[in-house]
């Protein structure tokens, strides 16, 4: 509604993970290159974390592009509120068995033959599953003996496991100590710091074709980072509304009385909301025009 109106080639703060958009702050770049080096590597499980709305889908989707460029074979498990029947039903039919699909017995041969015709063409193939932690126990433990398939040169099934913190505590559990066990890289995601924030703003606004922008001004971006408690998809939600109400005004700069009407109508809560002033940021404009000043403290 408001592109034309900004000069946008396309909607900067969709809430949809598209890797058009990933920010490259260091922790990305980082969760990225492991998800990328432990499939190549054959390692076998590959363990992502992080907070609701911290990027994790957006991660998949980029390993998932990394992947289709590779020619990889993979499945993606994206409801895994399923039991184990549905489970290999379902990676039947991404990796397109031949079989008969409702049968596990039969799943498991035919994933069996896949998986070593890939390795006698020296590929692999991948299964990543999607808020992985409100998989079953069984479920879970099927997953754990799927990972004991491998040859000599390494696991022949590459095993993504991605969701919130729970996904960690659950592992911990005695009854799955064995797949703990088995998990060779563990990558996590955690909400922005305030610099990583206004950096993310700027660059989605830069990709989205607004170079130089002053929609938002240093103080509202600082703001927008204290509201947003570093979350992107939050961050996202706020900057989106933001815009509209910018919009309907008929402005080009959104304003901090703007950012209050936006909190209000999405209910947003943050700490110190009652009693933080508006300047009590660490950071200054006289940080932003002085990049240095930033270190990656504690």
């Amino acid at each position: 509604m408001y592109n034309a109106f900004f000069g946008f080639k396309e909607s900067p703060f969709s809430l949809s993970p598209d890797p058009t958009f990933l920010y490259r702050s260091p922790q990305h770049e980082e969760a990225l290159a492991n998800l990328i080096y432990g499939v190549q590597s054959r390692k076998g499980f590959i363990v992502l974390t992080g907070e609701v709305g911290t990027g994790k889908t957006t991660m998949l989707e980029c390993l998932r592009d990394f992947l289709e460029t590779q020619f990889i074979e993979f499945a993606f498990i994206f409801n895994s509120r399923i039991n184990a029947d549905q489970f290999f039903e379902m990676i039947a039919y991404d990796l397109d068995l031949r079989c008969n699909r409702s049968s596990k017995t039969e799943v498991l041969f035919a994933l069996n033959h896949l998986l070593i015709q890939q390795a006698n063409e020296n590929r692999t193939t991948v299964l990543i599953v999607d808020e992985a932690h409100n998989l079953d126990w069984d479920v879970l433990e099927e997953i754990r003996l799927l990972g004991n398939l491998e040859n000599r040169r390494g696991k022949l099934l590459q095993i993504v496991l991605a969701g919130q913190p729970e996904l960690d505590r659950k592992l911990d559990a005695p009854n799955l100590r064995q797949l703990k066990q088995r998990i060779v890289l563990r990558c996590s995601l955690r909400p922005f710091r305030e610099e990583e924030t206004v950096a993310y703003i700027n660059s989605r606004l830069e990709k989205a074709g607004m170079r130089d922008q002053t929609v938002f001004p240093i103080e509202l971006l600082l703001e927008i980072h204290v509201r947003s408690q570093g979350i992107p998809r939050v961050i996202n939600a706020i900057c989106d509304n933001l815009l509209l109400t910018t919009f309907a005004a008929e402005q080009y700069t959104a304003t901090l009385e703007m950012l209050d009407e936006v909190c209000q109508d999405m209910r947003l809560e943050w700490p110190g909301r009652h009693g933080r002033t508006r300047t009590s940021s660490r950071y200054t404009q006289e940080s932003f025009d002085h990049p240095s000043i930033f270190t990656r403290g504690d």
